[in-house]
Parts: structure tokens; C-alpha cells; sequence
């Protein structure tokens, strides 16, 4: 006497753990490159200097200058007439409220005084200028 299993049949449900596994390493590989992403917006050929800090704080708010005029806030493009605005609401979310312009080599002084102005002004505590260190 034979018995008959009731469910023959292919099997149809998807394994979810492995579609999970590869959903979270993704997850965490966009979380790794994203910084890297925001950082290089706009091409800006920093001046050098012998003493280049190595590196930059998490609470510094980073305006990038660049030759062609283009302006960007922590990687938000803007126009140069909507650095003030922009300055405004990020400082009132900034507990350090520091200010770091990253001007390419070849925008003229003037705009980047008038950027340093303009963080001073909102009341940012420590403002700086962005260089590369020199090649020894």
C-alpha cells in the first residue's frame, strides 16, 4: 500500500532572508558613498598652504565658491544672492556655528571676503578659508 503525500507540488514561497541580506548591504554601501557624493558637486582647485588642516569637522557648514560663479551650501547649489538665506536657516541649526569657504584659486578675492562677510554678519563663530596643503 502506497501513501500519497497531500502536498505534492513545487514549493512557491520566496526565501526572504537572502533578499533582506542583499536590501541591507545596500542600504549600507549608498550610507558610505553618500558623503562622498556631496563633496564633489562643483570642481574647486583649492589654493595650497603649508598648514592645511587634515581634516574637517562634522558641524562645519561648507560654502564651495567655484570659478564659474556656481555656489553651493553643503552641496545645495544656489546662487550667489541666496548664500544669506541659506547661511541663515543652516546656522540656526548649528550648535558650533562654523563656516568653512572653499573658494577656487581663481574667484576673485572680493566674493570671497563678501561670502566671509556674509557668515560673520548671520553670526557664525569661527569662519574659515579651505586650502589644500602644498606637495613636498
Amino acid at each position: 500500500m502506497r501513501i500519497h503525500n497531500v502536498k505534492k507540488g513545487v514549493i512557491a514561497d520566496i526565501n526572504m532572508i537572502p533578499l533582506i541580506d542583499v536590501s541591507l548591504i545596500l542600504l549600507i554601501i549608498f550610507m558610505v558613498i553618500t558623503p562622498f557624493l556631496v563633496q564633489s558637486q562643483i570642481q574647486v582647485n583649492l589654493p595650497k598652504a603649508s598648514e592645511a588642516s587634515k581634516g574637517t569637522d562634522e558641524n562645519v557648514i561648507t560654502v564651495q565658491l567655484a570659478e564659474n560663479g556656481d555656489v553651493t551650501v553643503e552641496g545645495k547649489p544656489l546662487k550667489f544672492g541666496r548664500l544669506e538665506r541659506e547661511l541663515t536657516l543652516r546656522l540656526a541649526k548649528s550648535y558650533k556655528k562654523t563656516v568653512l569657504v572653499q573658494a577656487d584659486r581663481t574667484v576673485s578675492i572680493e566674493r570671497v571676503v563678501a561670502a566671509l562677510d556674509i557668515a560673520k554678519k548671520l553670526g557664525a563663530s569661527k569662519v574659515g578659508i579651505g586650502v589644500s596643503p602644498l606637495d613636498k
